[in-house]
């Protein structure tokens, strides 16, 4: 199996080509990730991973469509990103885009898909829940999903599979 670990820091994946735009330790290919196309041949991966590094980048809609161009039919994509709301997601100033469950449905050709061929089938989405939301809420999770259109800081991220 073929893995992609994209913005991978000196956190890398275990088994994956790490690619960073820093040439930190575990780093295999060094590049600018808002540079297209990424130095990868189409359909070369069976999986690849974006954690915590697609709401860093400029142009989300490239990303994926770079991502679908270098997935095999197939395979997944896996993206972990903060959530809009949280106070991770505006506290950090490198944050340029934000995040909620409907984002995704741009992806699956629910909307606008004129904007872009890179169409995913949703294989999972499921909430990082902030600790001290778990505690107040006692893991009572659709309290906790009914709290957090009206809250903050109560769903911390997502964990999304996309597959093409």
């Amino acid at each position: 199996m073929k893995v992609l670990d994209v913005g991978c820091g000196d956190a890398k994946v275990e088994g994956a080509i790490g690619m960073d735009i820093a040439p930190l330790p575990g780093v295999d290919v060094v590049h600018d990730l808002s540079k297209f196309p990424w130095p990868f041949e189409e359909n070369s991966f069976d999986k690849i991973y974006l954690l915590n590094i697609i709401e860093h980048l400029n142009s989300p809609i490239k990303v994926m469509e770079e991502v679908h161009r270098l997935l095999k039919k197939g395979g997944e994509v896996h993206i972990e990103v903060v959530y809009w709301n949280h106070r991770h997601s505006v506290s950090d100033p490198q944050h340029v885009t934000f995040y909620n469950e409907t984002t995704w449905d741009f992806f699956l050709g629910k909307r606008k898909t004129y904007y872009t061929s890179a169409v995913f089938e949703m294989v999972k989405l499921e909430f990082i829940y902030d600790k001290i939301a778990k505690i107040v809420f006692l893991y009572q999770k659709w309290l906790m999903n009914l709290a957090s259109y009206f809250l903050c800081n109560v769903k911390q991220g997502m964990i999304v599979t996309l597959r093409k």
